[in-house]
């Protein structure tokens, strides 16, 4: 997709601190970091969300899951991270391009949410 941002990154376009690369997938550095561990891991091809992935779509997602604890123990989370798809408006999706966050650090992520 020609002005997703995520597409731009992927082509080169736009330059991003990348922590990890195979064929299928690319992690960077948040740009705006929650926690002292945040990567980003996106597929290369562009996926607009969850709600839109398919059959077809099932390695590449799985290869994201997969590859989340290398990637969070080599960024510095050995002890754990957390995993975080948003997709669509209640999700609060931002980049209209499949990412999950792995987010962690030296100390516990907290809760997820309050409870109601």
């Amino acid at each position: 997709m020609s002005d997703c941002i995520f597409c731009k990154i992927v082509d080169g376009k736009i330059p991003a601190k990348k922590v990890y690369e195979d064929e299928d997938i690319l992690a960077f550095n948040d740009i705006s970091p929650a926690r002292p561990v945040h990567v980003l891991v996106i597929p290369k091809k562009h996926i607009t969300s969850l709600a839109t992935a398919d059959a077809e779509d099932t390695l590449v997602l799985g290869r994201i899951l997969a590859k989340a604890n290398e990637i969070a123990v080599s960024q510095g989370s050995p002890d754990g991270f957390r995993v975080i798809i948003n997709t669509g408006r209640v999700g609060q999706q931002e980049v209209p391009h499949l990412h999950a966050h792995i987010v962690g650090g030296p100390d516990p992520v907290g809760p997820m949410l309050k409870r109601i």
